[in-house]
């Protein structure tokens, strides 16, 4: 099994990670609980000394200094200890997010559609708390009050051996109920934890959405709602502290109560010369440490079981297994001329139902493939596939001749060129979101490739120019100035395939054609690959396939399927002809086409009427 499965197999691997790290953290806190145990007996002892009757000087400062130097090995021993530990969790935290990242990032789309990506993040990074967590507690608050147990019994047995068993007793049924009692209080803790992980998705998805918010004047109706989920909140976590302080205040009664038995026991067998001053003493102190580190060593416990429970939550949300991985013996794609071809392919997200039926298809290098269809037909599923986002149920994709399945995925993806329907850019510069695609370029580089993607221009009017901050996911940049900084980053890459994903189809009018000017430049000497909407984007391909219900039922050039009347490329072109013909009349697209440049309106007409006039004429 693997250790992302398991709480205590995470906990032990990161251990057997720094081995003689945890080895070296063990053995400090255990001599340093060792040493606070020998303080008492040396202070025992110094008493002893200071009231016996013969009362000996040379005795006296022997164990004042063995009193004194146990206290600065404690000290020296306990501070050792906690810069060993926040070495070792820091670096353990370090390993832990960067593993856990790794593995995160292999699962496949699917997963983070499910799934909220500031939770996830939230539970990456409170993977590496959650390790500190569990050492600190088990190494500082756990280890300590058992080690000062066994001290006091060995000491107590020395002294008196039926108070040291009157008093063991004592101490693990004290121990025992509060555990108990804490386990009972989990409820309340789970109930928190529960709130807190609501409230704290409400507020991530209220951030998220607080263009809606504004737009829909919802502010104050939105706090109102989040108040009600952080009242809810209030009330759980007012529950759990209740019954946390109702259990300690239990616990005080009984310590008070079983420290003044036990001192009325001593004190009355050092009345009837049965014991020492200095045994009364280390009794009263070394019961009052054994008593109180029962509640210490319970709350430990308690708290580190619910650590343990976030641990596991956490690892079946992360760890879950990998649905789709690299073949054991999988080697890097040898990158040729970029034909692409997949063969009696059958896929189905659930695979009782197919989207994709038994399909067929060969991309020679350098041609251009225009894919289209109405919704569902299969269209964004190609592309998956051919990224290896999903394995098919049946066939197989290649890849100049190499099964993609046989080859890592790092090497595949790093032969396609993607622009998707929305470019997806980080939180940083404009250099550093082009720059992605290729880690090593150099500022020249960077700037060809925004000048061929033509989006020089408005690059060096932004207030910064090339580092200037995009904003989350771009949006300090308007849709059609996002999609042309894709562009460029797909330039930068220079790979033999690009894959087009309905790259204008979200795009008004005037931007679609900036953006087709950098397109046009892009897919020249390639093997292109794209889904298109707006049939104006392939319309000077070389081919064009057609899907419907999962299976080709038109492949050709574009104008020779414009000339079959009834197929379903030529309906699907005299829709949207038409539209375009509608939008120009009496619809508001067609007063907001009025307002385009001259130039963009006669572009984009003439790319639909003339191959419409041109298949007209010859049938």
């Amino acid at each position: 099994m693997s250790y992302r499965r398991s709480p205590t197999r995470f906990l032990l691997h990161y251990i057997r990670v720094r081995p003689w790290t945890f080895l070296s953290l063990g053995l400090l806190v255990v001599a340093s609980s060792t040493c606070s145990i020998g303080v008492q007996y040396a202070l025992k002892l110094l008493i002893d000394a200071m009231t016996g009757s013969d009362r000996i000087r040379a005795a006296v400062y022997t164990f004042l200094a063995a009193f004194l130097a146990l206290v600065v090995l404690e000290s020296a021993l306990q501070r050792a200890a906690a810069l060993t530990l926040g070495h070792a969790t820091v670096k353990s935290g370090v390993d832990i997010r960067l593993d856990m990242v790794d593995y995160l990032t292999g699962h496949q789309m699917p997963f983070f559609q499910n799934q909220r990506a500031g939770s996830l993040g939230h539970r990456v990074s409170g993977l590496a708390g959650i390790f500190g967590s569990i050492v600190h507690r088990l190494l500082q608050e756990v280890t300590p009050p058992l080690i000062a147990f066994v001290g006091a019994m060995i000491i107590f047995v020395s002294i008196d051996p039926a108070m040291a068993a009157v008093l063991g007793v004592i101490f693990v049924v004290v121990t025992v109920v509060l555990v108990l009692l804490g386990l009972r209080g989990h409820v309340h803790h789970k109930a928190f934890a529960e709130r807190a992980g609501t409230v704290g998705g409400e507020l991530v998805d209220l951030i998220g959405n607080i263009w809606v918010v504004k737009a829909f004047a919802a502010h104050q109706r939105e706090l109102s709602r989040l108040q009600g989920f952080l009242d809810d909140e209030a009330s759980a976590q007012r529950r759990g502290w209740f019954f946390v302080e109702r259990m300690r205040g239990l616990h005080d009664l009984a310590l008070a109560i079983l420290v003044g038995g036990t001192l009325i026991w001593a004190i009355g067998r050092w009345s009837a010369h049965a014991i020492s001053t200095g045994d009364v003493v280390v009794i009263s102190t070394m019961t009052f440490r054994i008593l109180h580190g029962s509640r210490d060593l319970a709350m430990a416990l308690i708290d580190t079981s619910q650590q343990f429970s976030y641990l596991r939550e956490t690892l079946d949300i992360i760890g879950v297994p990998q649905t789709l991985g690299d073949a054991p013996a999988a080697s890097r794609l040898r990158v040729g001329e970029g034909r692409v071809e997949l063969s009696q392919v059958t896929f189905g997200y659930d695979p009782a139902h197919p989207v994709l039926h038994d399909l067929s298809l060969v991309i020679p290098a350098g041609q251009k493939v225009g894919v289209v269809g109405p919704s569902g037909a299969g269209k964004s599923s190609l592309l998956q596939l051919i990224q290896r986002f999903q394995d098919p149920q049946a066939g197989h994709v290649a890849i100049d001749g190499q099964d993609i399945r046989e080859v890592t995925q790092e090497s595949l993806r790093d032969a396609l060129a993607v622009v998707p329907q929305e470019v997806m850019l980080f939180h940083r510069t404009v250099m550093e979101n082009i720059r992605f695609a290729k880690p090593d370029a150099s500022d020249e580089e960077v700037h060809r490739a925004a000048q061929t993607a033509g989006c020089d221009e408005f690059i060096r009017r932004l207030p910064h120019g090339y580092d200037s901050i995009v904003g989350e996911r771009g949006t300090n940049l308007s849709g059609g100035q996002r999609q042309r900084i894709g562009i460029a980053r797909a330039f930068l890459k220079n790979a033999r395939i690009v894959l087009l994903d309905e790259a204008t189809s979200a795009l008004d009018s005037e931007s679609e054609l900036e953006v087709q000017n950098g397109l046009d430049a892009l897919i020249e000497n390639r093997t292109v690959i794209a889904v298109a909407h707006r049939l104006s984007t392939i319309a000077g391909f070389d081919r064009v396939v057609v899907l419907a219900d999962g299976r080709i039922v038109e492949d050709g050039p574009p104008q020779q399927l414009l000339r079959q009347k009834g197929g379903a490329f030529r309906q699907l072109w005299v829709m949207q002809v038409e539209g375009l013909d509608r939008s120009t009349g009496i619809s508001a697209a067609g007063e907001r086409l009025r307002h385009l440049s001259d130039r963009s309106r006669e572009r984009l007409q003439h790319l639909m009427r003339s191959a419409w006039q041109g298949v007209t004429e010859r049938t």
